[in-house]
């Protein structure tokens, strides 16, 4: 019980701060849109870019650590995949949609603040090793299974441009590329503008976490339930259960099992909503999914930290 009150529920707390104020029409959803533009678009960034840059890599990139989580992930993204095509019959471009719902772990919203309360700022060069490679990861896998699900028998020569695009339109994976450049070259930043990043630091996860509250509130739960559930056991039990097996497999360290097996209970993250709001595909199933996702994870995490040493 003291987990979920000391760890847990603060978290979830802000964000039903956020939930609630939209719903009572105290914060508008235009407000909402604003907020997360500028946490998603600049304030994380700038987090990924300051953590990233400060990384010790050698140290922190730990290939079980990475195996243990992204095989996880890919067992995750292949169940959603063929249980969306065989088990609920949709079809092939929704079911990339649905696939990348149980790919896509909320690593930054929720992970970090969870990891950290839990076991202090120190605990966190493991789940940023994560983060570093998650989204250009997850929308790699993403983005090419859906442009071959669109253009069967068509070209692929130009797949791996089209990928590399929208990647890279994307303001978290600029953020971490930029930090890998000042980190590989060994640039020292000016004091002056390492401070306004911590500036920006500074509101990036409260503010997102207000906000992700107001973006639940818009993308209500509606049909499609038993898909939902699915996925949200899919994102919940499995991908969790694969990074226990294989980090006790290969002797991961406390640390990196705990940041490794915590990042894989989060929920579908708002990613997966973007992705699905992209294509136009599965958007009901991702937008609730994350929703009630984010609600049930609140048990799972407690589970998880009470088994964790």
């Amino acid at each position: 019980m003291g987990a979920l009150i000391v760890v847990i529920l603060p978290v979830f707390i802000v964000i039903a701060f956020g939930y609630l104020a939209v719903w009572k029409g105290y914060f508008s959803s235009s407000g909402v849109d604003g907020l997360m533009k500028f946490t998603q678009g600049f304030a994380i960034p700038c987090l990924l870019f300051r953590a990233i840059s400060t990384l010790d890599l050698g140290q922190n990139f730990d290939l079980a650590l990475l195996a243990s989580f992204y095989a996880g992930a890919l067992v995750g993204f292949a169940a959603g995949l063929l249980g969306a095509r065989y088990i609920f019959g949709r079809d092939w471009e929704d079911s990339v949609a649905i696939g990348f719902c149980c790919l896509f772990s909320n690593s930054l919203l929720l992970g970090l603040p969870i990891t950290e309360r839990a076991y202090g700022a120190t605990a966190l060069e493991a789940n940023y090793a994560i983060i570093a490679i998650h989204s250009p990861f997850c929308y790699a896998i993403g983005i090419t299974a859906m442009e071959i699900a669109r253009n069967r028998g068509g070209n692929i020569a130009a797949l791996p441009g089209k990928v590399l695009r929208a990647m890279f339109h994307n303001a978290l994976i600029v953020g971490i590329t930029l930090g890998f450049a000042v980190n590989l070259s060994g640039v020292a930043l000016p004091s002056v503008l390492t401070d306004a990043l911590d500036l920006m630091i500074r509101a990036a996860l409260p503010a997102a976490l207000f906000g992700l509250g107001g973006v639940l509130y818009q993308y209500r739960p509606e049909g499609d339930m038993r898909t939902i559930m699915y996925v949200v056991a899919v994102s919940l039990v499995l991908h969790p259960l694969i990074v226990w097996g294989l980090g006790h497999l290969s002797r991961l360290d406390v640390a990196a099992m705990r940041s490794a097996l915590l990042t894989a209970a989060m929920a579908p993250g708002i990613n997966a909503y973007v992705f699905a709001n992209l294509y136009g595909k599965a958007k009901r199933v991702a937008a609730s999914s994350v929703l009630m996702g984010t609600g049930l994870s609140i048990l799972t995490v407690w589970c998880w930290l009470a088994i964790l040493p």
